[in-house]
């Protein structure tokens, strides 16, 4: 599955306007950041910081090839083993979990 098919199937799931969109990949990408943070042996305030670092890296291009790339890039300099694939697996279960999160709030 592409990621542009998957980018329509979470706008169709989830039926949101730009701003819940906006907050929902945020979250994700603070949950991903703090999900990457763990695997990487960072505890506390440098988890927290590198939530942040996830979440701003997002900001480089449109689409969140910029925010993979930087968990990538980092799992490989760490030696963190994980696929592509799992990866991903992973951002589209916490994007689930931010919608969730924003729903119920």
């Amino acid at each position: 599955m592409s990621i542009r098919d998957r980018q329509e199937g979470f706008e169709k799931k989830f039926a949101m306007d730009e701003e819940t969109k906006f907050k929902a990949m945020a979250r994700r990408n603070k949950l991903l950041g703090l999900w990457a943070a763990e695997k990487l042996g960072k505890t506390g305030t440098d988890a927290d910081a590198y939530a942040k670092e996830v979440v701003q890296a997002d900001f480089e291009e449109a689409g969140d090839n910029d925010v993979f790339r930087k968990v990538r890039t980092d799992f490989d300099t760490a030696g963190v083993v994980l696929s592509d694939t799992q990866i991903r697996s992973i951002m589209d279960e916490l994007l689930a979990t931010a919608v969730e999160q924003i729903k119920n709030n």
